[in-house]
């Protein structure tokens, strides 16, 4: 891990001092979709971790990147509001009628000038900003449209739970599936961050759920099925997620020995 993330702790990850930014480099918005609701552990944005709610720990992690500009919540619930801006981290209150995430990032796309749009899961409190950096590099190139991360699978391939990607040679997605494919292995683990162009969040979000994607129940099959150039950045490992009570005791666990 970088010099600069290890000088935060993450018992009390406060926001980074300002740095100098080259202008050459893509830039990223940051936006952390964040609900209330959550299927299988309700009100996990605001769950605590060493006396930091989630989402807030998750949106300093993020701003430690150095390609990230801005990082703004966007949630659509008043008690996941009024604890990020008690936090002092900018939050916008969106529409409760959107049908993922991604809708809700680009709902606050509308109404910033950022050319890169970041996603990154509420629940992701040990997301590196590395990776979200090199997430952000992967823009650099014209010929991809939207990236997102991977690495290599630790558990059990058939477990559907986990989404696993195959790639082209040149290291964009192929096909993302909830088996394990490709047949055999390697199997690479598909982490849910995303980047996106402006205009590829756009059209994402114009268009309707595509047969893969209803197939698999896996949104980033809509992409693929349009023809957008989704390059994977293949990292070392992927951090733990909160989705169950018990990955939330796993978190907690893990930032006690740090």
């Amino acid at each position: 891990m970088a010099h600069r993330v290890e000088q935060q702790s993450p018992h009390d990850p406060g926001p980074p001092a300002p740095d100098a930014r080259a202008s050459h480099e893509s830039r990223a918005l940051a936006v952390i979709p964040a609900r209330w609701d959550s299927t299988r552990l309700v009100g996990k944005a605001l769950a605590d971790l060493a006396g930091v709610p989630m989402v807030v720990r998750v949106a300093r992690r993020v701003a430690l990147a150095r390609r990230v500009d801005g990082v703004v919540v966007a949630t659509d619930d008043s008690r996941i509001e009024a604890a990020v801006r008690d936090a002092g981290i900018s939050v916008q209150r969106t529409s409760a009628h959107h049908r993922s995430g991604t809708d809700r990032v680009a709902e606050v796309a509308r109404g910033h000038g950022a050319s890169v749009i970041l996603n990154v899961q509420g629940d992701e409190p040990l997301v590196d900003p590395e990776t979200i950096d090199a997430l952000v590099a992967a823009m650099d190139d014209p010929a991809v449209d939207v990236a997102t991360v991977a690495a290599p699978l630790v558990g059990d391939p058939q477990d559907p739970a986990t989404v696993k990607v195959v790639l082209d040679r040149r290291g964009f997605a192929l096909y993302f599936s909830r088996e394990p494919i490709p047949t055999g292995g390697p199997f690479l683990h598909h982490q849910g961050l995303y980047v996106f162009r402006r205009d590829a969040l756009s059209r994402f979000t114009s268009l309707p759920p595509t047969p893969l994607e209803e197939a698999e129940r896996l949104e980033q099959l809509r992409l693929l099925e349009h023809g957008l150039a989704v390059r994977v950045v293949r990292v070392s490992h992927s951090p733990p997620s909160v989705d169950t009570p018990e990955d939330l005791e796993q978190v907690r666990r893990l930032l006690a020995r740090l």
